[in-house]
């Protein structure tokens, strides 16, 4: 697998990153299913692209925070997918995808429950499953593979993808409450999840969330009591899907830029950290699941897609 052929003036991370979104493509028509999630006290929002053999396999995306079926990741994944005459289908984090949480604890960066039940639910149907997470779900799907080696489980996956994951949440939230990334990435996430948060009945606002200027500040005052971490660092301690690497029984892809501007390059996990079965492929450029391309004459974000749909087809 060779890396994209990003052009020079993308090597910053955080100008492919906030690039390919320029990139994105009109989202397809979306077959779009409401199911209850793992306790029956919301909904989730499934939106299928149907193949036309019942018996294709289904790659399933789970986004990262904030995103959807609309982002342009999901796009071109779910577009390739359908060229390549497979199922596919974005399930969407509890709260997103426009549908409403109803939940009174929200999940949290490494609860996996919410995953597994997903992939349960699609196991029932479809007799194949590819599953790719991306940046946040990427650690999510990571950390849950890792859990079902260390029970000795089967996980529902055939073989799977992270891309962009934050595997170590630590070093993350540090990139996020310092310096260029704090600046043009932190608000943004901060005015999307406040006023979320504000929402759980189970939060009772002891410290006035619009004081949080850091993710770290929002952690500590939001997620840490919620789900009865001791502080910050024992909560992204126990979330980083990092640890869990060593025990990945299931063929996993592991794709991370090193110029990512959410995790540093010095972060990511080394052959010696993972299993056999997981595949790492570390590109130079790519920011952010930016990872643009112009091998092809033209800039596009279709390197990732292929890259992905390349490593399931091993296992056909």
């Amino acid at each position: 697998m060779n890396p994209p052929a990003t052009p020079f003036w993308l090597h910053n991370g955080r100008a492919n990153t906030l690039f390919a979104k320029s990139l994105q493509a009109k989202p397809p028509a979306y077959r779009r299913e409401l199911l209850p999630n793992r306790t029956g006290h919301t909904q989730i929002a499934y939106d299928f692209l149907d193949g036309a053999d019942p018996a294709a396999p289904l790659v399933v995306l789970f986004h990262g925070l904030e995103g959807s079926s609309r982002s342009h990741y999901a796009i071109e994944l779910m577009k390739a997918v359908h060229q390549k005459g497979w199922h596919g289908v974005v399930a969407h984090s509890p709260g997103c995808g426009g549908v409403p949480n109803t939940l009174t604890i929200p999940d949290h960066s490494g609860e996996t429950r919410e995953m597994a039940f997903a992939l349960e639910t699609l196991a029932a149907r479809y007799p194949k499953i590819y599953a790719v997470g991306v940046s946040l779900g990427g650690n999510k799907l990571a950390k849950y593979l890792g859990e079902q080696g260390r029970l000795k489980k089967t996980a529902v996956p055939y073989a799977a993808a992270s891309v962009s994951a934050p595997v170590d949440l630590t070093e993350c939230s540090y990139r996020f409450d310092h310096g260029m990334t704090r600046l043009l990435y932190t608000r943004h996430f901060l005015s999307s999840v406040i006023p979320k948060a504000r929402h759980f009945s189970s939060f009772h606002e002891t410290v006035p969330l619009s004081s949080c200027k850091t993710i770290g500040e929002f952690d500590d005052v939001f997620t840490v009591p919620l789900h009865g971490f001791a502080d910050r660092y024992d909560y992204y301690r126990q979330a980083s899907s990092k640890p869990y690497l060593r025990d990945v029984a299931t063929p996993l892809l592991l794709l991370n830029a090193r110029n990512d501007p959410f995790l540093p390059g010095e972060a990511l996990p080394t052959a010696e950290e993972v299993s056999p079965g997981v595949t790492l492929m570390q590109t130079p450029y790519g920011g952010h699941v930016g990872f643009t391309d112009q091998s092809g004459g033209h800039l596009n974000i279709r390197w990732l897609p292929q890259t992905l749909l390349d490593y399931f087809s091993r296992f056909e």
